[in-house]
């Protein structure tokens, strides 16, 4: 199960956080790969449909793009005649409508039982010399070994417990290349976030959503008034987790 429900009130700060904060280094990769005019392009784990939808305004009309979730309540606003929006788990269901010349999930597999089993569906939906790009993220940095925020610390453990990869960005490109992709490369982008940003937004967001789990870590309630409270402090700065991007080609 999805911890972060797309159906809560907090899903939409939180993709708004997302795109501002990921979108620009997530299209420097998919234009580094060449997305051009006519491609057939998957956006599995959609969100809040942003990567969606510049992808529809690159391929055009000679192209196509399919954008997948769970939930598509988000994918929908501001749709393309050449966006076809699909409910889609994909942990348990066939790859649709492909093959694809380019796939694209971010923040997906890491939430997955079995990724590796999700990544090979996506690779064998992909057509000969189509590309996938993957994003996910690890560990932030630490501040002296210790988290900045207690909420933070209790939001990685309720992950984990709940079957979240928090580090599965590091292992990609490993994965990758068991996959039998070629040409596999990466990179990894990361920020400090300050009181008031898009990255306490996000953060915000996550601890919200989450706080009767995070409370039934031990974090106390005063703990987790006063983390929000810093969160509007532009005084502080919190590492962000890092994102880990990789790509390869079907052979």
């Amino acid at each position: 199960m999805y911890l972060l429900d797309n159906s809560a009130p907090q899903a939409v700060d939180r993709f708004d956080a997302l795109s501002d904060i990921f979108d620009e280094g997530t299209i420097a990769l998919l234009e580094r790969l060449g997305v051009a005019g006519g491609w057939r392009c998957l956006e599995a784990g959609a969100g809040g449909g942003s990567i969606a939808r510049w992808l529809a305004d690159r391929v055009g009309s000679t192209g196509h793009v399919v954008a997948t979730d769970i939930d598509t309540r988000h994918v929908q606003a501001g749709a393309r005649d050449n966006l076809r929006v699909r409910r889609h788990d994909l942990a348990a269901d066939p790859v649709p409508d492909g093959p694809y010349d380019l796939i694209h999930t971010r923040l997906v597999l890491m939430h997955l039982p079995n990724p590796d089993a999700a990544l090979r569906a996506l690779v064998a939906s992909l057509a000969p010399r189509g590309w996938i790009l993957v994003e996910d993220f690890g560990a932030p940095a630490r501040a002296a070994g210790q988290p900045l925020f207690a909420t933070a610390a209790a939001l990685r453990q309720v992950f984990t417990a709940g079957g979240v990869q928090v580090d599965a960005g590091q292992t990609l490109q490993q994965r990758f290349r068991d996959a039998g992709l070629s040409d596999v490369g990466g990179d990894t982008r990361s920020f400090v976030w300050r009181g008031g940003s898009a990255g306490a937004k996000l953060l915000r967001s996550n601890f919200e959503q989450l706080r009767d789990a995070l409370l039934r870590t031990g974090l106390s309630a005063e703990q987790f008034a006063a983390d929000l409270a810093r969160l509007d402090d532009p005084a502080v700065a919190v590492p962000s987790p890092v994102m880990w991007a990789a790509w390869g080609r079907r052979v």
